[in-house]
């Protein structure tokens, strides 16, 4: 059947946009904002389908700058460090000892072309900076060199603060950046990861003149950040093995069951149980907590501080299922918080009956323990799959990390739906800007609730709710907090009869 009427979709481009079509989306949509400002009205006009608009991850960041009040013509007060803060910044980061891999890597295979090479820790801060004399000090006049801070409100939309903020790789060409100073440059980053916590810890980023970019740049530097990454993990496996080699003489002291693990809980040794491959360690991590404390999976343990690591003896013994004895006492009654307000640093804490503890999430976990929390009537895999990925029918994926998230969670979370228990009190902690909520999630689901929360149509759960500001608001419904109102206008749609029944 022929379809008729107007075709809203826009056509595909088979090629990248050029520097001059760049250029106009830029100044064609600062200037829509900025009407849109003086007629005191927020709404969007319709898009035209013929015109060309900026790719997703860049619009948010160009929305998110216009909200501070960035000028894309001045930019912000640099901000630099002096010689001895850059020396701390870099032994903390840990890439110090990957710079000889990606000097060969990246350096020397493209040294005819005209690149820098720069990495940043996780504020964005430059810490390395080398490449093309020339190119350095062309550099040097936008403030792109060792010390400064490259961070979107400071120094607009750049690779190294694109890649840091969605925790992928990004190329930023041109006049995607959003000071018009930096539009003869283009831009790719990669973050790197530590893989012993899975914690951001900066970014390899190359940068070079608009009109000389490559198209396998890109490629190389996600390259060149998941090999930077295989070194740490190389370094991590070595001081693994000497903690093992100390713990074997100490656990063979050790009446009952104990393990050795590392600083990021990876355990080195074991006797007297099975061992896990890694404990769940608090996000502010042990050195300051008390000599018995809770374990998930093990229950309560007495921690004593070894060189590089721990020795964890469990005061009763765990179950044979490794679930730990405690767990159903540990879910009745528990108070769960899920802390969103620092975007790089999701934390979760859980406060029962036995006992608390806290630790920091990875990205998909946060999403997925963000959309329970939103949804606590409880959601099918295929409906979890189409509010993460868009796809119902990635169930796989679903399944396989709830079945992770109850390794810790246990009797927290039940299934035939996904939900957390009802004896569960769930809070969600937001951050300030609601774009901010886990800004590196593309999640249908996550976007819709951004939008939700910044329209004030929908609240987190456990938010206060807000006073009303004047008589006009006090008739005003104020919006629903975890409930199915406020998960059916953010989350999968409502379930039906004919809708999946069983997780």
């Amino acid at each position: 059947m022929r379809q008729t009427g107007r075709q809203t979709r826009r056509p595909e481009r088979r090629t990248p946009p050029t520097a001059a079509e760049l250029a106009k989306v830029h100044d064609r949509t600062l200037a829509e904002a900025a009407a849109r400002e003086l007629t005191r009205d927020g709404r969007p006009e319709p898009g035209d389908p013929a015109l060309l608009e900026a790719r997703p991850e860049i619009g948010d960041s160009w929305a998110r700058l216009r909200r501070l009040g960035l000028d894309p013509d001045a930019g912000a007060a640099a901000v630099h460090l002096g010689p001895a803060e850059i020396e701390l910044r870099r032994r903390a980061s840990g890439l110090q000892a990957v710079m000889p891999v990606l000097r060969e890597t990246l350096v020397q295979p493209v040294d005819e072309a005209p690149l820098i090479l720069a990495i940043a820790d996780a504020d964005g801060h430059v810490l390395w900076q080398e490449g093309e004399r020339a190119l350095r000090r062309s550099a040097d006049r936008i403030g792109f060199l060792v010390g400064a801070r490259w961070a979107e409100e400071s120094v607009g939309t750049n690779g190294i603060a694109v890649a840091l903020r969605t925790q992928r790789p990004m190329q930023v060409h041109s006049a995607e950046h959003y000071l018009r100073s930096h539009h003869s440059w283009t831009c790719v980053a990669a973050p790197v990861h530590d893989p012993g916590t899975g914690r951001l810890i900066g970014a390899i980023n190359l940068s070079g003149p608009a009109h000389s970019a490559r198209p396998y740049l890109l490629q190389l530097t996600t390259t060149a950040a998941r090999l930077a990454e295989t070194e740490l993990r190389a370094h991590r496996l070595e001081s693994l093995h000497q903690l093992r080699t100390l713990a074997a003489p100490l656990l063979a002291r050790v009446a009952g069951p104990a393990l050795v693990v590392d600083a990021a809980g990876w355990t080195a040794a074991a006797a007297g149980l099975p061992p896990p491959a890694r404990l769940r360690l608090p996000a502010e991590g042990w050195g300051g907590a008390a000599a018995v404390q809770w374990v998930p999976g093990l229950g309560e343990c007495v921690l004593e501080p070894l060189a590089g690591g721990w020795l964890v003896r469990p005061v009763r013994p765990p179950e044979e299922n490794g679930s730990g004895a405690p767990a159903a006492e540990q879910a009745e009654g528990a108070r769960l918080r899920l802390d969103l307000r620092r975007p790089d640093r999701p934390e979760l804490s859980v406060q029962g009956a036995a006992g608390g503890w806290s630790h920091t999430l990875s990205p998909r976990h946060a999403e997925l323990l963000l959309l329970l929390a939103t949804g606590r009537d409880g959601s099918t895999a295929a409906q979890l799959a189409d509010a993460l990925f868009g796809d119902p029918a990635r169930t796989v994926t679903v399944r396989a990390e709830l079945s992770r998230l109850r390794r810790y969670l246990g009797g927290l979370l039940a299934h035939r739906p996904y939900r957390f228990t009802e004896s569960v009190l769930v809070t969600v902690l937001g951050p300030d800007d609601p774009y901010d909520l886990l800004p590196s999630s593309s999640a249908p689901a996550v976007r819709r609730l951004r939008a939700g929360l910044a329209a004030g149509t929908v609240r987190l759960p456990g938010a206060p709710v807000p006073a009303p500001r004047g008589p006009a608001d006090a008739t005003v419904p104020q919006p629903p907090a975890s409930s199915a109102a406020s998960w059916a206008s953010v989350g999968p749609q409502a379930r039906s009869a004919s809708s999946e029944t069983s997780a």
